[in-house]
């Protein structure tokens, strides 16, 4: 579609959408790279239990060379969710897609209301901008000493993006401090996604909490209800994937 041109009107600006980091000896920092990471949940069938779809699951997704962690789902007992993740989206569809629909997994079946998707972005304040956009997530992700993940998307209400930036700031610094303090102190790390128009319920975020033990990141989520963000701001979160990792491999 092409909007019409009228007589005078001031020319379209170009549309940069490269990921932006704090400046290097003066230099704006830019990279046009971004790691998509995708939530999936299925129920394993009466032929088909958890464990045994774990295993064959693993095996096609290592041959498939896909960067992945599957979760054993705590409030399903016959759930399992899996995490891939790629810089390129396509990935999902070549490696990730056919990797569950073996013809050996028939029974795992998919549980589309906790499908989560959701790419990372820069907030213009990274000093290492291929760190935070790139190695982190997925380093975060795969990290042994931290099994246990709570997954959930939210959305914002309009009201905050009509905020002036000053105000946008402050709010997103006083949740930010909060969430740097239980990282510091090893109880939660997080990862952050923007999900706008990826999501299939128009969603703006998908957050990641992990770490070491189950009770510090539900403790994290408590800590955040009283910021000015989810307390005045926040229109929706959930559904919530709390789980614990099984199996995970880097990928190639």
């Amino acid at each position: 579609y092409e909007a019409p041109m009228s007589h005078g009107a001031p020319e379209s600006q170009p549309v940069d959408v490269r990921e932006r980091g704090a400046p290097k000896d003066g230099v704006p920092q830019f990279l046009d790279r971004r790691l998509f990471m995708q939530l999936t949940c299925f129920e394993c069938g009466p032929t088909l239990p958890p464990a045994r779809a774990t295993e064959l699951l693993a095996a096609r997704l290592e041959k498939a060379g896909m960067p992945s962690v599957i979760y054993e789902d705590v409030h399903h007992p016959h759930g399992i969710g899996l995490l891939g993740f790629s810089e390129d989206p396509a990935d999902f569809l070549s490696k990730l897609r056919p990797a569950t629909n073996g013809e050996e997994l028939i029974g795992l079946t998919p549980r589309p209301e906790m499908s989560m998707l959701g790419r990372t972005y820069s907030t213009g304040f990274e000093q290492d901008l291929p760190f935070w956009v790139l190695e982190r997530p997925r380093a975060t992700a795969l990290n042994e000493a931290w099994p246990w993940p709570i997954w959930y998307p939210l959305r914002r209400t309009g009201a905050f993006e009509r905020l002036d930036a000053k105000d946008r700031g402050g709010i997103m610094r006083e949740h930010g401090g909060i969430g740097r303090s239980y990282g510091d102190a090893d109880l939660a790390h997080d990862i952050r996604l923007a999900c706008h128009g990826l999501d299939q319920n128009d969603n703006d975020f998908v957050i990641g909490l992990v770490g070491k033990e189950l009770y510090p990141l539900s403790h994290v989520v408590q800590s955040m209800r009283r910021t000015r963000q989810t307390a005045e701001y926040m229109e929706k979160m959930g559904p919530f994937f709390v789980g614990r990792a099984v199996w995970r491999h880097a990928g190639r």
